[in-house]
């Protein structure tokens, strides 16, 4: 129990056989229920998870029985499948506040406190890290830093967050109300689960916060990522494709929203655009009329994007820099 909130941890884990037990033992003892969830591991990590269930669990003394609960995927379903499945137990126990920290033991479960008290104070109902408000951002690894940057501005768009960044952080906590009120049975199961939640939660109206995160802890000599860029890009990329376009639909099209107007008919000239201007390359015939409509394609789509940045500014914050380094 923390501050008269039930709070669960869901740790996702695949082949983390040498990390998920230390996940385990070092979950903070506020915790009333951990959801360790093996993803279909080729490796021993369930019968890792099991062993140090058993034992934390027989020396726990919580209000909650079954503190640390196992369970086991048959097939790899995905870091979001895994957490998500984690959400679900959480909802149906009836828990608070549920929170994330990976099995692979690159997130420091010293900061918990800092994503909960958002939530349980009623100033955000989803908070997550952000290690671009940090100064140590030079941490992260530079084809990382421009991955990320690349996947936050397109997840902005699809998200209507425009204050919110670094959406690919998994560090994060979440009311129960906000799992509630999302379509939690849709959410996406690869590595992008966390840019299509954001989605998810602006179309329910829920209200998210960036809490600033060290990359010091998560970037050290031993750190390695599951995710192959030259996949994850192109997939997460068409997922958020598809969700800006579902977004519209939801919040402005019934009844129709100007800024819903000036993203369709700006994309609608861009993609005209485009096609004119390359038609015009291939047979080297003049490409004016491409590059007109190209021009007014981009310059109506900016219109909707600002006026879209302005339309809920109190769903998005910003939380404080700690100041003892992380």
């Amino acid at each position: 129990m923390y501050k008269d909130h039930t709070v669960s941890v869901v740790v996702p884990a695949y082949n983390e056989e040498d990390s998920v037990g230390e996940v385990i033992r070092t979950v903070p003892e506020f915790v009333d229920r951990v959801y360790v969830v093996d993803d279909g591991s080729t490796d021993d990590t369930w019968s890792e998870i099991q062993r140090h269930a058993a034992a934390v669990n027989e020396a726990h003394d919580g209000e909650l029985d079954r503190h640390i609960v196992p369970i086991q995927h048959e097939q790899n379903r995905g870091v979001g499948g895994a957490i998500k499945t984690g959400y679900q137990q959480s909802l149906a126990d009836g828990i608070d506040i549920a929170t994330v920290m990976a099995g692979d033991a690159q997130m420091d479960p010293a900061l918990l406190e800092r994503y909960i008290d958002p939530i349980a104070e009623g100033l955000a109902d989803y908070t997550k890290g952000n290690r671009f408000l940090h100064e140590d951002i030079e941490e992260m690894p530079r084809f990382r830093r421009f991955g990320n940057q690349v996947l936050s501005t397109l997840t902005k768009i699809s998200s209507g967050y425009w204050g919110i960044s670094d959406s690919q952080n998994g560090y994060a906590a979440i009311s129960r109300e906000a799992l509630e009120a999302i379509e939690l049975d849709e959410l996406y199961e690869f590595y992008g689960y966390c840019n299509d939640l954001l989605v998810k939660l602006n179309v329910a109206g829920m209200r998210v916060m960036d809490i600033p995160h060290s990359s010091d802890y998560l970037y050290d000599e031993d750190w390695d990522s599951h995710i192959s860029l030259d996949s994850y890009v192109p997939r997460v990329s068409f997922m958020l494709l598809r969700n800006f376009g579902w977004r519209l639909r939801k919040k402005y099209l019934t009844p129709p929203h100007p800024m819903a107007l000036l993203y369709g008919v700006g994309a609608a000239l861009g993609v005209v655009g485009v096609l004119g201007t390359l038609a015009a390359v291939a047979t080297r015939d003049g490409g004016e009329t491409g590059l007109v409509s190209l021009v007014f394609g981009v310059v109506l789509f900016l219109t909707g994007a600002a006026l879209d940045r302005e339309l809920e500014p109190d769903l998005e914050q910003q939380g404080e820099t700690p100041g003892d380094g992380h």
